[in-house]
């Protein structure tokens, strides 16, 4: 016999966006389900461990804040007090324009915080195991996707079945829900990869997040707390494919030489503290934000190179817009009025950010002197001019 739930909102997809959204809207009332076809790995070491970080910026620990999560989180965050910009682009690795954008000159708090993913997977779970109104099932995929006016049903691949009055896609850049709605996407393919893994290096970090850009796409040290008593950063280094999976296969000796020579050795020698993880770099986006009884969230609706915190974080800025409309009106949940507000809302802006992304991926890509010669006169002029600066450093903090 099938059984069958009935709740006010399926989420499709158990990462960091799927998990928050289920505390956020459980904690403003709402009856919530959430599933994962993968149960979430919480160990540091473990095999399938993810080991890239995020970065919270401003606007994003409030929503953390409401979905009582934030507090299991800040003792575990490292501050992003500073960003720097380095232009290392000339004949020999090593610093040509250095640029810092520091948060006290238009907050009293950080940029953001930054933690690994494997903690906030491990800290969310232990919020949502609090939570009555959450049904969690992981090791669970949606299969096919029925809607009418007045509600969704999705069919489970345990073949139990659910109702809900709205369906949240936050599962991936190749969500099940979204292919089921026919909502389509633009992909655009850099053929560059992303190597993550954390670093302990002899000099500080100083709360400073620090990108390099030289070629094949920028090098970013991202604050850490210590670990194992050194400092400690998480590494994201983007490169062109074939090169990107050579470094990931070098053995370490001569990868701790390459990391630390590509650097500029700002941090000392670099020591590999973490296995290597390598993941594929591209930008999407879908060309709609909602089906009916359904809203695209997180990567599902827009995936972009790892550069400025802006991934997650538009993702948290999706579920800020879904959030206040299903608070403002619980009784039009998931109903077409309020995904097409949610779209108006979002889409604007999710597009200019995919776009600006995608441009200072280009830039930071380019190999041959005379344009990496101009991405640094480009780089000195720009972020000299104080307005310029300023808004830059709002849009850092996830302001419009």
């Amino acid at each position: 016999m099938t059984t069958e739930s009935q709740v006010d909102i399926l989420i499709s997809g158990g990462g960091i966006a799927g998990l928050t959204a289920a505390a956020a809207f459980a904690s403003a009332g709402f009856s919530v389900q959430c599933v994962d076809p993968t149960p979430p790995v919480t160990e540091r070491d473990a095999d399938g461990s993810d080991l890239r970080t995020t970065a919270f910026l401003q606007p994003a620990r409030t929503l953390l804040d409401e979905a009582g999560i934030w507090d299991r989180l800040s003792p575990h965050a490292a501050p992003l007090q500073v960003m720097r910009i380095v232009d290392a682009g000339g004949d020999v690795p090593e610093p040509r324009i250095v640029k810092n954008f520091n948060a006290s000159d238009i907050s009293d708090q950080p940029f953001g915080w930054n933690l690994p993913n494997w903690l906030l997977r491990r800290e969310m779970l232990a919020r949502l195991a609090e939570m009555e109104q959450v049904d969690l099932r992981l090791g669970t995929a949606t299969t096919t996707l029925f809607t009418r006016t007045n509600e969704a049903r999705v069919t489970l691949s345990d073949g139990s079945r659910t109702r809900a009055r709205l369906v949240i896609a936050a599962d991936g850049r190749n969500s099940t829900m979204r292919e089921a709605a026919d909502i389509g996407v633009h992909t655009t393919r850099y053929g560059q990869k992303a190597l993550a893994f954390a670093v302990t290096h002899p000099i500080p970090h100083e709360n400073v997040s620090t990108e390099i850009h030289r070629s094949g796409g920028p090098f970013t040290l991202v604050p850490l707390p210590d670990y194992q008593r050194k400092p400690s950063s998480a590494l994201v280094w983007m490169e062109r494919g074939p090169r990107a999976t050579e470094l990931f296969e070098m053995d370490v000796a001569d990868f701790e030489r390459e990391m630390t020579e590509r650097s500029c050795s700002l941090f000392g020698p670099l020591t590999l503290a973490s296995r290597r993880t390598i993941w594929p770099i591209i930008s999407q986006s879908a060309e709609r934000l909602y089906g009916e009884r359904l809203a695209l969230v997180a990567e599902a609706a827009h995936v972009v190179p790892p550069i400025g915190a802006q991934g997650l974080n538009m993702s948290l800025g999706d579920m800020r817009i879904l959030l206040d409309l299903a608070r403002a009106n619980p009784s039009d949940l998931g109903s077409n009025k309020m995904l097409e507000t949610y779209h108006r809302k979002r889409f604007a802006e999710v597009k200019l950010r995919v776009k600006g992304i995608d441009l200072l991926n280009r830039a930071s890509m380019v190999e041959a002197r005379p344009l990496r010669d101009a991405r640094a006169m480009g780089l000195n002029a720009l972020y000299s001019m104080e307005p310029v600066r300023k808004t830059l450093m709002q849009m850092g903090l996830g302001a419009r």
